[in-house]
């Protein structure tokens, strides 16, 4: 039994839809419904009513929700005494990022950010969009970094959760120098994201932009790692939208070529407002104010 079933089912308690629960909880419908069916198999009861609409319960539903509601609560507040209680003396955020993010752009602006604030402790997460966005909603993480297209929009409400931008990149399209298929106008391989993953999302945008080379897909990274699909490029396998700074060596050494538009890309930093630890307040503080200087740098150089 994992701790999540118990969140999903009081989700679905709460919002009486499996839809409102499965968005609540940022994952599919199909998913939701499968993590309901894991808790209703361990115990061995049904909890859900599927007959009627709304959602109800079962009288064993009913029954069930007193007790996951308590559990949820003693496990959520015994974790959060156990962390007080080992807390290093280094202070410490928690920052989940996109795979891309964490490698390129977080230790650099982390670097920047302990200028401002002193020595810093971090506990990242690099992992894809939606598991970053479980960690923050959840509340075990302070900061959550990503990137941002307006097309895809991400589903945090802005009073919880607040954003700051505090950089930029660019998608484009990305094939190797040596890959001759498509010379002659044929369609190029597509190596493609999961198709519900933000990247993924971001890319069928920009392959519907004028200018964007023909395409078919040939390889599909279920993982939504952009760096798999770097090394896929690279090898001649097809062509990728990637993130410009993932590949900006390799389109400087001509490993990779440019090929079609670019599509502009935010980095966001979005904290939740939960968790407003003294340590928290001074990197957001400082997260605003390196954003403010960089922008000022911007507008004097253009």
């Amino acid at each position: 039994m994992e701790l999540k079933w118990l969140e999903d089912f009081l989700s679905l308690a709460r919002t009486r839809s499996f839809s409102r629960a499965a968005e609540e909880r940022h994952v599919t419908q199909s998913a939701f419904s499968r993590r309901i069916q894991a808790l209703e198999l361990w115990l061995g009861v049904s909890l859900i009513d599927r007959s009627s609409y709304p959602t109800t319960l079962t009288a064993e539903g009913r029954q069930f929700l007193e007790t996951a509601e308590e559990t949820v609560r003693m496990l959520h507040a015994s974790r959060l005494n156990l962390q007080a209680s080992t807390r290093p003396s280094t202070q410490v955020v928690a920052v989940a990022a996109l795979h891309t993010l964490s490698l390129r752009f977080f230790p650099r602006w982390f670097r920047r950010v302990e200028e401002q604030v002193g020595e810093l402790g971090s506990r990242l997460l690099p992992d894809d969009f939606h598991s970053c966005l479980q960690a923050i909603v959840e509340g075990s993480y302070d900061f959550l970094l990503t990137f941002h297209h307006p097309n895809v929009p991400i589903p945090l409400e802005p009073e919880l959760y607040p954003h700051i931008v505090v950089g930029d990149d660019s998608f484009v399209a990305v094939r190797s120098a040596t890959l001759t298929r498509g010379a002659d106008g044929a369609p190029l391989p597509l190596l493609s994201y999961a198709s519900n993953s933000f990247l993924g999302r971001v890319a069928t945008f920009a392959q519907a932009q004028a200018g964007a080379p023909p395409v078919q897909v040939a390889h599909t990274n279920e993982n939504a790692m952009a760096e798999a699909l770097k090394f896929m490029a690279i090898e001649g396998h097809g062509l990728a939208w990637l993130p410009r700074s993932l590949v900006a060596r390799e389109l400087e050494d001509a490993a990779l070529v440019a090929v079609g538009p670019e599509i502009p890309l935010e980095v966001r930093l979005y904290r939740s407002t939960r968790r407003t630890r003294p340590i928290v307040d001074k990197v957001w503080n400082a997260a605003r104010a390196l954003a403010s200087e960089t922008m000022q740098n911007s507008n004097r150089a253009d």
